[in-house]
């Protein structure tokens, strides 16, 4: 896939609320640490705007993100928060001059619908951490988003889980928060997962339904042909009064067991403090032996 140009000191950097609303005074630490870096933030139209829980309605939230998407002095466009909405607006997006004119587009979550309709237009984005509670989340995750719009290099170890599964791969990596990619399905926005390496996460949901979410892309080819799966947090999941009987790692490892590439589990990337920051789309390798997983990408210049 095309990678973006890196920033560089001095570069503009959107924030934009595609879903859940956001205020102005929940932004702070996030401009602060895009000030570190020397970059300059700019707020979009969207940021205080409400619409019941939208931050705007669904015209301002397409606007705003073509704006930032259109504008020459902005080189990237960083999503506040996540929560729903982002499916709301994608098909009113044109992408025509973004391809012309890449620029990286961060964050996580609910922000995986772009993720995946950018992949299908062969760019790369950044599956990081976004402005909002950014306080929270870890120095190493905050460093990684970094060095990944800086074009530093992404090199992780991460330690052995019991449920992994060894082997090695290498693919594109791809994919993000497993209630979004189950929703895309069937539409123009569903990624390809053909030889490529499989993220996964998700937070607040039964046991079941991930059961029922994991089936599906199973249906849909998604799970057959992978060079490997990554699996993130599967963070605060619920269970019925009658126990489903498994895990959210114990289902995700059911949906996979007929196939033999490696698995690695608790990857350090999801609803987590420890949020580290992934390439989305950049060609990447996978071992996971006893001691543990390694996830490396390839270092473009």
């Amino acid at each position: 896939m095309v990678t973006p140009p890196y920033l560089v000191e001095g570069d503009k950097v959107g924030i934009v609320c595609t879903a859940r609303k956001v205020d102005r005074a929940d932004l702070e630490d996030g401009i602060a640490l895009l000030k570190s870096c020397g970059l300059v933030p700019v707020l979009g139209k969207t940021i205080g705007a409400a619409d019941n829980q939208y931050g705007g309605t669904d015209k301002l939230r397409a606007t705003d993100l073509q704006e930032m998407l259109d504008d020459d002095e902005i080189k990237a466009v960083w999503c506040a928060k996540g929560g729903y909405g982002t499916v709301r607006i994608i098909d009113e997006i044109n992408f025509y001059k973004f391809v012309k004119y890449p620029k990286w587009v961060v964050g996580y979550s609910d922000v995986t619908v772009l993720h995946s309709q950018i992949h299908k237009l062969g760019f790369e984005t950044i599956h990081a951490v976004m402005p909002v509670g950014i306080s929270r989340n870890t120095a190493i995750a905050k460093q990684t988003l970094e060095n990944a719009w800086l074009g530093k290099p992404l090199h992780y170890h991460i330690e052995s889980h019991p449920l992994n599964r060894q082997g090695t791969g290498k693919g594109e990596l791809v994919g993000g928060n497993i209630s979004i990619l189950y929703s895309l399905c069937g539409s123009h926005s569903a990624i390809n997962t053909d030889n490529a390496i499989l993220f996964i996460e998700d937070l607040d949901e039964y046991l079941y339904h991930v059961d029922r979410m994991m089936v599906n892309l199973k249906r849909n080819g998604m799970l057959r042909n992978l060079r490997g799966l990554v699996v993130g947090g599967l963070t605060s999941m619920h269970d019925n009064s009658v126990p489903f009987g498994k895990t959210a790692q114990e289902i995700v490892l059911d949906a996979v067991s007929e196939y033999d590439y490696p698995v690695c589990f608790d990857f350090p990337a999801g609803h987590l403090k420890d949020n580290r920051a992934l390439i989305m789309g950049r060609s990447t390798s996978l071992e996971v032996n006893e001691r543990g997983a390694k996830l490396y990408f390839d270092q473009i210049e």
